[in-house]
């Protein structure tokens, strides 16, 4: 891989966040009263909140208040979010560091909004070894679209190409083949289908291993 930096993702892929947000909907489903779909769940992570909205509302029934399924779902994951450090995924210091020490300009493309993305970063500890963090809210359309990557890429004045990208989720990976990263996916919750296998980016089972193939491609 030829690259001159790297743009991740954030929630599943540095941060143990999915498991968190995915428990806190399932909570909030059963205090209003709504049953539970994992399959539409899993459907929307890497989207922003509008690809979020969209996709709930066509996996659940018609008459579904969603502005006050949402209330109660965020109220639930940021009494964790914003209050707890989120555990970081294995491997995430290790390869962080060494990218650093090799003076590899970095990145984070999240689909959380500019508040709270800052937050999580912070109570991690992971918030300064990146040069930009270019969030969910800053582009018209989110994940699967290329916008953000492109945006990031171009906050770090590197040509997409030269990027190498890291994800975790399905509609992450479509985001950034389409705007030409160099990506390699990272599963979490969600298995990559077919559909995405066949785009041909790498795929691996912790950034362990991505930290022993950039080292030995030295």
């Amino acid at each position: 891989m030829t690259f001159k930096a790297v743009i991740f993702d954030m929630d599943g892929l540095l941060l143990d966040t999915e498991r968190v947000c995915l428990q806190a909907f399932e909570k909030a489903c059963h205090t209003l009263g709504i049953e539970f779909l994992e399959p539409e769940y899993l459907a929307i992570i890497g989207q922003n909140e509008q690809g979020i909205e969209r996709t709930i509302r066509a996996g659940y029934p018609k008459d579904i208040d969603y502005p006050k399924l949402r209330k109660q779902w965020m109220q639930y994951y940021h009494a964790v979010s914003e209050h707890q450090a989120i555990p970081v995924k294995e491997g995430v210091i290790e390869l962080l560091e060494w990218l650093k020490s090799q003076q590899i300009p970095m990145a984070v493309a999240t689909s959380t909004d500019k508040r709270l993305a800052p937050i999580k970063l912070k109570l991690a500890g992971l918030y300064d070894y990146f040069d930009s963090l270019t969030c969910g809210c800053e582009v018209t359309y989110g994940k699967p679209d290329p916008e953000i990557y492109l945006l990031a890429a171009k906050r770090l004045n590197i040509d997409p190409m030269y990027c190498l990208g890291f994800e975790d989720s399905n509609n992450g990976v479509r985001a950034g083949v389409a705007a030409n990263l160099q990506m390699v996916q990272i599963p979490d919750l969600v298995t990559p289908t077919d559909e995405v296998i066949a785009l041909g980016h790498k795929i691996l089972p912790s950034l362990n291993e991505v930290l022993s193939e950039l080292k030995q491609s030295l």
